[in-house]
């Protein structure tokens, strides 16, 4: 291929009949100009709006193929060449595809070899590797070829490793034995390390030679500048092929691995022990119990302790062991705002909350992050433990409105819900809160008068009255709730419903509450309807919102009906809405069988994991018993939960097909959910996916017939 001017052509092209992240691709060729240009600083912003634009968090469109023949012109023309080739080298590697063929943009990186590969034998160290890494991606003969000619040749340990690396991902096998012999001591530690997980990639069993070298190599950061971002922490890297294999030697590998590094004399690879302890604990269900003994030796100092503090609290009671080095750092002066205490509170509090109680009572106020840790609940049926102190200086807190900082509010009264009656003697405090904190303090009220003495009731019941009279519709909804009376929420809830479409969803979830007493607000319902052709989250929450409620209200199903069929053709076009199907969903299975001119929507829902469980108990309710396939329901259940998508409800839809309906098949998936060691929940909230798992694993065990568990079991 000869290399003309990089920018041949460029003009040529109809850039506005292609499209990136952000639209229409015709700013492209200013972009591809200023990379070309000699201005600096132009040159540096145009590579960030390229990778925003053609590689957009890793996903690439049909404008990136396009834009790739220029782009690896400039590189071999010399213009940012290591830049523009790790920009090359990402678009080939991903396979996160939008509007483009699978593979296109690969295919079209590999076009472009000819002017790549003699990037390989660049002078400058750092080209090469670039070129190395860009070339990998394309994984073609040709790339695997050039690479092996280069291992015979590169002197240069960084662009070595690179290249083992590269060989090793378009031919596994050939890395791995490549590889061997690259796993000696007299081999550069950046080598040895790209060896440990040429071998990982290959599939090969992992031995203790392998663990022998990677425990030399700590602490392996350092030696890792590598470009595939989910490698920049070797060991944790390491530890996740592993406990991803899903067996109880590789598990006992990555978990001695952990121990190791924990049990390290040096704080460097105690750090990167903790990075991969915590990573180990958010896969795996044994975790926990394995390493909290060598978690606690790793606290040999307060920067260590710190280090830990946040882990040690999302393991909760499994990590009980490590209370007494939480305690001594917890217990540090009440009185004064100091972090390090509050963050070590703070895990105290999840960990055991009978020791952190005094200490959390005794320095309310100065500890944020410990009451945060007490009050954002851990899992809906679990509130932290009464204690008189602390109800104390809770009051004495809330009886100041002006000095409450932060999400005190909502902190505190929190606090007071999980209480319940218990909490009665702060009632005076919370009514006096409503002006300041209407929203925190209404839902308080509510929750600790609901069982309160009489007298207690009717004091609550008119201080809730009083701000739910000024306009404020959290003292309208709880005043209905404690006392029945719907008038003053009946009044605040129609200005809601011409608000934006999060306020118009609960206000209309409010008015359904009410069923035929909110038969006033029925035409501002259907007022506050949003677009018919709005496809974003809100506006569909809120008109699934709207669409209940006017169910309840009126009991005309079709109205509903026909506003949920809406709903879900609006989701369809749009990916990130399939949460909005499974709303829509749940409240098709309210309707029962009067929504089942639904039923092929909730079919095609079926496909996603999303709302695949909300979609099947939908049908359950809503479809002709006798023309539902049950085991491909199951399947659909099954997936959702595999997946982490909605487990909970993917198990209500198992419960309610019954153990019968599964295959035997279907049976052992199920077993390994609930038996098996890798955890089923792993994204959301980072601080409850461990505690949703166990929940999740409890609950998926009562499913199973007695008897039935699976082999590898924790």
């Amino acid at each position: 291929m000869e290399l003309g001017h990089p920018l041949d052509g460029l003009d040529s092209l109809s850039w506005s009949f292609h499209s990136h992240a952000y639209g229409s691709a015709e700013d492209l060729p200013d972009l591809v100009r200023a990379l070309a240009g000699t201005d600096a600083d132009a040159a540096r912003e145009a590579l960030s709006e390229l990778y925003g634009s053609v590689l957009h968090q890793g996903t690439v469109y049909d404008a990136s193929t396009v834009v790739v023949p220029f782009l690896a012109g400039l590189a071999a023309a010399g213009h940012r060449t290591k830049d523009v080739l790790l920009l090359l080298g990402g678009m080939a590697a991903s396979e996160d595809e939008h509007g483009v063929e699978p593979g296109a943009v690969r295919a079209a990186v590999a076009g472009r070899l000819p002017l790549l590969l003699p990037l390989l034998d660049a002078a400058e160290a750092g080209v090469r590797r670039a070129a190395v890494w860009t070339v990998s991606h394309t994984r073609t003969p040709v790339a695997l070829s050039a690479l092996r000619a280069r291992w015979d040749e590169e002197s240069e340990a960084a662009v070595r490793a690179e290249i083992l690396s590269g060989i090793a991902r378009i031919d596994p096998g050939a890395g791995a034995a490549l590889a061997a012999g690259a796993l000696g001591p007299s081999r550069p530690a950046g080598v040895r390390l790209a060896a440990v997980f040429a071998h990982l990639d290959a599939g090969v069993p992992w031995t203790g030679a392998l663990t022998s070298v990677l425990l030399s190599l700590l602490p392996a950061n350092p030696l890792h500048e590598v470009f595939d971002l989910d490698r920049t922490e070797p060991l944790t890297a390491v530890v996740e092929a592993l406990l991803e294999r899903d067996g109880a030697a590789q598990r006992g590998a990555a978990f001695a691995l952990v121990e190791a590094a924990l049990r390290d004399g040096r704080a460097e690879v105690r750090a990167e022990g903790a990075w991969a302890a915590d990573r180990a604990c958010m896969l795996s269900r044994s975790a926990p119990h394995r390493l909290v003994p060598a978690l606690r030796a790793a606290c040999v100092d307060e920067a260590s302790v710190l280090a830990l503090a946040s882990l040690l609290g999302r393991l909760g009671p499994a990590a009980a062991p490590t209370a007494d080095v939480l305690l001594p750092l917890a217990s540090r002066a009440p009185e004064q705002d100091d972090d390090p205490a509050d963050r070590a509170l703070a895990a105290l509090v999840l960990v055991t909350p009978d020791l952190a109680t005094p200490l959390l009572a005794a320095g309310l106020g100065r500890r944020p992050r410990a009451l945060d840790a007490a009050t954002a609940l851990r899992s809906p049926d679990h509130a932290f433990p009464y204690d008189h102190d602390l109800l104390t200086a809770v009051r004495t807190r809330l009886s100041h409105p002006g000095a409450l900082s932060g999400n005190e509010p909502w902190q505190l009264t929190n606090l007071l819900a999980g209480w319940g009656r218990a909490a009665t003697p702060a009632l005076p405090e919370l009514c006096a809160l409503l002006p300041h904190h209407p929203d925190q303090a209404a839902r308080a009220i509510t929750s600790v008068a609901r069982d309160a003495q009489p007298a207690d009731r009717a004091h609550a019941a008119a201080a809730l009255r009083a701000a739910a009279e000024n306009g404020t519709l959290a003292a309208a909804r709880a005043l209905y709730d404690l006392t029945g009376d719907a008038v003053p929420l009946l009044r605040r809830l129609g200005p809601e419903l011409r608000e934006s479409a999060t306020r118009r969803r609960h206000a209309a979830t409010a008015a359904g509450e009410l069923g035929p007493r909110a038969a006033t607000l029925a035409p501002a319902l259907r007022s506050a309807l949003g677009d018919p052709d709005a496809g974003t989250t809100p506006a569909l929450d809120a008109d699934t919102a709207i669409a209940e409620a006017l169910w309840r209200i009126t009991g005309d199903a079709d109205e509903s009906v026909a506003l949920l069929d809406a709903v879900f053709r609006r989701a369809a076009a749009n990916p990130w809405s399939q949460w909005s199907v499974a709303r829509a969903a749940r409240v098709a299975e309210q309707l029962g069988p009067a929504a089942r001119p639904l039923e092929p929507r909730l079919e095609a829902a079926l496909a996603d994991p999303r709302p695949a469980a909300a979609a099947v108990l939908a049908l359950l309710a809503v479809a002709e018993p006798a023309t539902l396939d049950r085991p491909a329901l199951a399947e659909a259940a099954l997936a959702a939960a595999e997946t982490g998508n909605d487990p909970q409800r993917a198990c209500e839809a198992l419960d309610v097909l019954g153990v019968a309906t599964l295959t035997d098949q279907q049976l052992t998936r199920l077993s390994v959910l609930a038996h098996g060691d890798a955890r089923t929940v792993r994204s959301g909230v980072e601080d409850r996916i461990i505690g949703q798992d166990e929940a999740f694993r409890q609950r998926a065990r009562t499913l199973l017939p007695a008897g039935r568990a699976a082999t590898d079991e924790p």
